[in-house]
């Protein structure tokens, strides 16, 4: 090859390079000027939680003039109140949503399904299903004529809500009616491909790429009117929780509620049991307020929730009654009641029965412990040179006695009642009377001067 020719292979080359860097800087430039796309991952159950994330995603793509909203959907259902927030949300929106049921094996069932129609483009991933929107009974077991009244309102609210979203959207409105009241099981849920045939959605698309490629140049009517989508060079963005709430996502499970749950049973227990230990209250207060927020997610069962309160009652009371164990074995059966009814409300939210074996077994070995420990304490008390040694020592008050208290004395507590004056915490008094398993004293001043 001559020098000739080797000159025209470079000219050829370094054009085809310069083409290349134009077709590059040509699609940056097409991916600058085209709207963002923010991605909403919606997994797991419909709570709270996840529909003010969906408010907040779609609120700040809308200050934020974003091309679309891309809410991937997996979700076994949830809670209506949540669901109907996170559809109005959607309904509303001045910016593009697009639902989409991904990835493969997703489904959206029974709330999920809701979202996923109210969407103004809504797409599946092959091996996917959307349906079984059937209202859930709150009440479990047999219904009496109320309940199934309140049942079949439950049902009639959902299958209209159902129907005026797919009239809003076009779509196939017989489908959305018949997925909630289940008169046909063929209607009850449905595949991707079957969904596309019979008109829920909109489009099939095998991964997010491709949902994208698919969108582009479609039109869609918003409330501020038509809108037209660029989503083929877009750039994506995917908006994850807050670290708050991630965390609150997390604690709002039946099974970490039901934790948090016993962990503020032990640790209040503790407290009440020694007062002034301060750390177990303290820690126990913090658990009980974080139950209490994941029980107001969750579809509770109040009745379960009573009686494990009344099982906390009969362990506190077994410390200080003598029930040769009648007490204690009340409570564990009033826990494990409560704990197997508190979630019975819906299939959705149930709880671990390994979950509540652990839990049960670890609760029962600990109210035992403590239960022994404190008895083998007020035996000791007793026997050991009797408790009338005990008049005319000095003791510690451990809190307030107006008139009662407790006081503290080698290395025990005692439940004390101050005769004359109140005496105050950390004041030093003497014990004038013993009855039982209550002292009576007075405080080592006023002592003084009645002797003087």
């Amino acid at each position: 090859m001559n020098a000739h020719s080797l000159s025209a292979l470079r000219r050829i080359f370094t054009i085809l390079l310069l083409l290349a860097g134009v077709a590059s800087l040509a699609v940056d430039v097409a991916r600058a000027a085209a709207p963002t796309i923010r991605v909403l991952q919606i997994k797991g159950t419909i709570n709270p939680v996840t529909a003010g994330y969906l408010v907040r995603g779609i609120q700040q793509a809308e200050e934020d003039r974003a091309g679309v909203v891309l809410i991937e959907v997996d979700t076994p259902g949830g809670l209506d109140t949540s669901m109907r927030e996170m559809v109005q949300a959607i309904v509303n929106s001045r910016v593009p949503v697009v639902t989409y049921v991904a990835p493969a094996g997703a489904r959206a069932a029974s709330a999920g399904m809701f979202i996923v129609m109210a969407g103004h483009i809504a797409a599946m991933a092959p091996n996917t299903a959307i349906g079984a929107a059937h209202p859930v009974n709150l009440g479990g077991g047999e219904q009496s004529s109320q309940d199934r009244v309140s049942a079949n309102k439950a049902e009639a609210d959902a299958a209209a809500y159902a129907r005026s979203i797919a009239e809003l959207r076009g779509r196939n409105k017989e489908w959305a009616e018949g997925a909630v009241r289940l008169t046909d099981t063929a209607k009850g849920s449905a595949t991707a491909d079957e969904a596309l045939k019979l008109n829920v959605i909109d489009l099939v698309a095998t991964n997010r790429d491709d949902l994208l490629d698919k969108l582009e140049g479609r039109n869609v009517r918003l409330l501020t009117g038509e809108a037209t989508l660029q989503t083929r060079l877009a750039p994506q963005e995917v908006v994850e929780m807050s670290l708050f709430e991630s965390f609150l996502f997390a604690i709002s499970n039946p099974n970490v509620a039901f934790i948090l749950l016993s962990l503020a049973t032990i640790g209040i227990f503790f407290e009440l049991a020694n007062p002034g230990a301060i750390l177990p209250g303290v820690v126990g207060g913090v658990f009980l307020l974080l139950a209490l927020y994941s029980l107001g997610t969750l579809d509770v069962n109040w009745t379960g929730l009573l009686l494990i309160a009344f099982a906390f009652l009969l362990f506190l009371a077994e410390v200080f009654v003598t029930s040769h164990g009648i007490l204690a074995v009340g409570g564990v059966i009033s826990f494990a009641l409560g704990a197997m009814l508190l979630f019975s409300a819906s299939p959705l939210f149930a709880l671990d029965l390994r979950v509540l074996g652990i839990v049960l077994a670890a609760l029962i070995a600990y109210f035992a412990f403590v239960t022994v420990m404190v008895r083998k304490a007020h035996l000791l008390r007793v026997t050991v040179g009797g408790a009338e040694t005990l008049v005319g020592r000095t003791a510690t008050a451990r809190t307030d006695l107006s008139p009662e208290g407790y006081v503290f004395i080698e290395g025990e507590r005692w439940l004390a009642r101050a005769e004359g004056a109140p005496v105050k915490e950390g004041d030093t008094v003497t014990i004038s009377k013993v009855k039982g398993m209550k002292l009576w004293v007075m405080a080592a001043r006023k002592e003084e001067e009645e002797n003087a």
